[in-house]
């Protein structure tokens, strides 16, 4: 038996089965005591976030209406109605890993194995850039020979240092396998923006089950990764599970205590966290899953997540559908992909090639185009945001949590939001869209508190109107 230590550098220790399960327990028998719930919905209220056993009984009790308001609620207080768009961009799907949820598994004979040489990732972010898009997440499967780490740092090099017309990627996340703290150092050499890893499950016996063979198939070394990317003084780490491999409420729970413990050790929670549901995928018997969540559920999941984690982004993919993302929306998320494809070399590549089954990695269900889905924010009420600033004005990890924590982000956030969507509205919106993105910029620029920062952003936004672009706060 292992005894729970958020402290601890050991994966069993601050992710401990045993504290789970006897929290799971203890919100079974105290999911109908009204009192407690009305005393930490109470604490939930005062924006300080909840510890995991607190966050699990809101889960499991039935106020579903009201944890919702009270995670709208909260959501606007942070983020007000920003909403941060963003694009994968897959660079290699050959993996030495017997994943058998996923269909880039060494396994899978169904998949045509590419990797895209320099050249090509070129391509790949012009057609991204030629969308608007200013932040991206590379994904690459694990090989030793198609997917080294120079092979990551060359082509984050490669994304930054191409400017098309307009165009400029300002950001680059990297989602790839779990490596040394030396490796990590690395990336930060490299300015990637956030360092995002999955866990995929925390149910040590599902994650052997699941991960047969490869190097992920380490358990510890796998969920003790984002502590490696910290020492490797990576500031900004995305944590993530995909819900359909085991108990979401376990998953959950097991989240959270992950956040605790990085708050704990380093100071600093996670800068995002990801809620993906497994999709259908190309030599994937899906059906073997059957701890899927439904709608209402997982809205729920988003809701407690936001409550229980104020300051921490939350992203949900294309994987979803629109319905579903206008309500994980309104509860909580505040980052969301668009125009997304998950093959490699889909975006340059032909319609036939980008909508195909041969290099694809899942299914989604929000196919909409970035232009749509941004005309779609604003019709909604939301605000769309390419912003990056952030990141490179240095307000990464605990400088931007103290930041978020005081209230005093949004006198960033709102004016850089303000900026980029300018940009974007210039350079690929349609006439409509430009019209109604500009009537909503005029609206919220008014509502600027500072007048040096209202008075400095509209002279701003008239420069770009000119031509001149990337100012920030």
């Amino acid at each position: 038996m292992s005894m729970y230590n958020a402290k601890s550098a050991s994966a069993r220790e601050f992710i401990c089965h045993d504290e789970i399960l006897a929290a799971l327990e203890w919100a079974d028998e105290n999911k109908n005591n009204a009192e407690l719930i009305s005393q930490i919905m109470k604490k939930a209220s005062e924006r300080k976030g909840l510890g995991h056993r607190e966050a699990l009984l809101l889960l499991k009790c039935g106020k579903n209406e009201e944890l919702f308001e009270l995670a709208g609620k909260i959501k606007q207080d942070f983020y007000g109605s920003r909403v941060v768009l963003f694009a994968p961009l897959y660079l290699s799907n050959h993996c030495i890993n017997g994943c058998i949820y996923c269909p880039y598994n060494c396994k899978n004979k169904d998949m045509l194995r590419k990797k895209l040489t320099q050249d090509e990732i070129r391509d790949e972010v012009v057609a991204l850039q030629d969308m608007g898009h200013k932040r991206l997440a590379i994904e690459a499967g694990q090989h030793p020979e198609h997917s080294p780490i120079e092979y990551i740092l060359q082509s984050v090099e490669t994304i930054y240092g191409i400017k098309h017309r307009n165009g400029a990627i300002r950001r680059v996340n990297v989602n790839i396998a779990a490596t040394s703290a030396d490796e990590y150092r690395m990336l930060k050499s490299a300015n990637i923006g956030t360092y995002i890893l999955f866990q995929e499950t925390y149910h040590e016996q599902t994650f052997k089950a699941l991960h047969p063979s490869g190097p992920k198939s380490d358990y510890a070394w796998h969920t003790e990764a984002m502590d490696r990317a910290m020492q490797g003084g990576i500031d900004d780490v995305g944590i993530g599970v995909l819900f359909g491999l085991y108990e979401y409420e376990y998953e959950f729970t097991a989240m959270l205590m992950h956040a605790e413990h990085l708050e704990a050790v380093y100071g600093v929670g996670p800068h995002t966290m990801s809620v993906p549901r497994i999709r259908k995928a190309r030599g994937v018997d899906t059906g073997n899953f059957t701890k899927g969540i439904d709608d209402v559920t997982f809205a729920k999941i988003v809701a407690c997540l936001r409550i229980s984690a104020p300051y921490t982004g939350i992203i949900v993919s294309t994987r979803e559908s629109e319905e579903c993302r206008l309500k994980v929306l309104d509860v909580g998320v505040s980052q969301i992909s668009g125009g997304s494809c998950t093959s490699v070399g889909g975006y340059h590549g032909s319609a036939e090639h980008k909508n195909g089954d041969d290099t694809k990695q899942f299914e989604i269900n929000d196919k909409r185009s970035l232009g749509e889905i941004v005309r779609w924010l604003l019709e909604i009420g939301y605000f769309p945001s390419f912003c990056t600033a952030c990141y490179r004005e240095g307000r990464v990890g605990d400088r931007f949590m103290e930041l978020c924590k005081s209230g005093q982000i949004q006198n960033c956030c709102q004016p850089n939001a303000l900026m980029t969507l300018q940009e974007y509205l210039i350079d690929y919106a349609g006439a409509d869209t430009r019209h109604v993105g500009e009537g909503l910029i005029r609206e919220e620029l008014s509502g600027i508190p500072n007048e040096n920062t209202r008075s400095l952003v509209s002279g701003w936004l008239k420069e770009i109107k000119k031509g001149s672009r990337d100012f920030r706060i």
